[in-house]
């Protein structure tokens, strides 16, 4: 029998971003980022983030930002040559945080900001992933080659993960002069996942009744319990056969090898039935086995038995390929970087901001509680990195009510590692990549009274990952997004920023191996922060 192919897979989930942002690195860390996305010249509260050295331009005294968003995305993958055509995947993140604290005296300002730099919400499958369902659509193929009729498969899958990586963020800025600002930062982030799935009830209509009566090809039945049945079934067929080959010996010694099974004095008309269905099922057709000799049989039980042995020990590993699959299992890990900046200021009517951010080495560690998949093994190791990343911002005001921002990010992905596998291996990102992902972004405010500022803003994320990067879970497109909003001053030192973002994803689509799926999401935030000095 031609051996199955069974595909059991399970995507590595890397930190991907909720919204703004790279591929594993979250920008849309502000109410006001959500409002009006061209934050990276700020000096407002979240320069703390986005433009450290521009906190030297703060007031002296105290400062205290404290956001939410709410972030609603759904990913779709569309897919052919499988039994279900769509798979929807609902990302939610209703508690979606950002903490900075500023002080500033003088010439020099200290901060902090706490917030989720990577990932930060759940995935949820539940009708599993086209990779689950692949890996069961071959069996109905793959029995028909073998000589059993299946046309039918179904399964029952399902599979939610997490990511979310915390970002811990001191910084120091100094002011040189009334023009110019230098910041020196450094983050720590935590890095955590989670997995938890199942693939089972596996079923499929094999037309094989020599294993049962019940695989008659009519209806759908457990795949495990087939294949479990049919290496009973060879089993046995193979201990007959060995015990009739030996008892066939002296048989052919008394009667000649010449002649006729059916004639045989030394065998009871059981014991002729028996060998003459041992010999069908090696194979032969009626008219042979009629017209087989003692000795004939013999031979043919012989070269039967390591047949029927090597089908029963496949049909044993298919009994275990098929059988309900579970994984529960978590990854965590650290990193420190680095993060510089420099701040240009010409009386508060061109502001020019540019910040690095060092690439952030994090090993992940797994903690497997079940994995029955083995993708996860308990204590194993992998590469979890945060690219550097390159951001330059300005703002404008033309005239004193009205601020022009632009921002642009530059993340050196291809020189970090993502924990990626390319078949059963681990690859860099340089493998993985065409070039780097970049992203823009370009914004207005208005201040309609002292106390009323209205704003919109314009992203446009870029990736640049090639086809072996995308899969079921950790596909990077890019992105096309609009920010609207406004800010309310209840109080001269206390604001609230209120913002919408819709994000729209470009599609894209990947042929794997017996199945094609495209890609593609949706995302919506509602976001609300305080800005409180004193």
């Amino acid at each position: 029998m031609k051996r199955l192919s069974i595909v059991i897979l399970v995507a590595l989930l890397v930190p991907t971003t909720l919204l703004g942002g790279g591929i594993v690195t979250n920008t849309n860390q502000s109410a006001s980022f959500i409002r009006m996305p061209a934050r990276d010249a700020s000096l407002g509260l979240d320069a703390v983030y986005f433009n450290p050295a521009g906190t030297a331009f703060f007031k002296d005294g105290f400062h205290l930002s404290v956001n939410n968003q709410s972030i609603f995305q759904t990913r779709e993958i569309s897919s052919t040559n499988l039994n279900r055509k769509e798979f929807e995947g609902k990302v939610t993140a209703p508690l979606f945080p950002s903490i900075y604290f500023a002080y500033k005296k003088g010439s020099i300002a200290y901060s902090l900001a706490v917030m989720p730099i990577g990932g930060g919400g759940s995935a949820g499958f539940d009708a599993g992933l086209p990779s689950f369902e692949y890996g069961v659509s071959v069996l109905p193929r793959s029995l028909t080659l073998a000589g059993i009729p299946t046309t039918q498969y179904d399964l029952n899958a399902k599979f939610d993960g997490t990511s979310l990586n915390w970002a811990y963020q001191l910084n120091a800025a100094y002011a040189i002069n009334d023009m110019l600002s230098v910041s020196l930062g450094a983050r720590v982030v935590t890095a955590k996942n989670s997995y938890e799935g199942y693939l089972k009830d596996i079923k499929i209509n094999p037309n094989q009744p020599a294993f049962g009566a019940a695989y008659n090809g009519t209806g759908l039945v457990s795949a495990p319990q087939f294949f479990t049945d049919a290496r009973t079934t060879l089993t046995g067929w193979s201990a007959a056969s060995t015990s009739f080959s030996s008892a066939l010996t002296p048989i052919i010694t008394a009667e000649g090898g010449t002649t006729l099974l059916s004639a045989s004095t030394n065998l009871t008309p059981a014991q002729i039935s028996q060998i003459q269905g041992l010999l069908g099922a090696a194979g032969l057709t009626p008219a042979q086995i009629g017209a087989i000799t003692l000795a004939g049989a013999q031979t043919t039980l012989n070269a039967a038995i390591p047949v029927f042995n090597a089908n029963a020990t496949a049909m044993g590993n298919y009994a275990t390929q098929t059988a309900d699959k579970e994984l529960k299992a978590s990854q965590s890990g650290f990193g420190i970087a680095p993060v510089v900046g420099i701040n240009l200021n010409f009386e508060d009517v061109f502001n020019l901001a540019v910040k690095y951010e060092y690439l952030t080495e994090i090993t992940m560690t797994n903690e497997t509680e079940k994995d029955d998949v083995g993708m996860y093994p308990d204590e194993a190791k992998s590469a979890n990195d945060m690219p550097s990343m390159l951001s330059v911002g300005f703002g404008v005001r033309p005239f004193e009510k009205l601020n022009v921002s632009g921002g642009f990010h530059y993340y050196f992905d291809k020189s970090a590692n993502y924990g990626k596998k390319l078949g059963s291996r681990f690859v860099g990102n340089d493998v993985l990549m065409n070039r780097n992902f970049w992203e823009a972004a370009f914004g207005v405010e208005y201040e309609i009274t002292d106390k009323i500022l209205v704003s919109a803003g314009y992203l446009r994320t870029q990736t640049g990952v090639n086809g072996d990067y995308q899969s079921d879970l950790s596909h990077s497109l890019s992105t096309n997004s609009i920010g609207l909003g406004g800010r309310y001053m209840i109080f001269e030192n206390l604001g609230v920023n209120l913002g919408f973002m819709k994000t729209m994803y470009e599609s894209t689509t990947k042929i794997f191996t017996g199945y094609q799926a495209t890609f593609n999401r949706d995302a919506t935030v509602i976001a609300i922060g305080f800005d409180y000095s004193f």
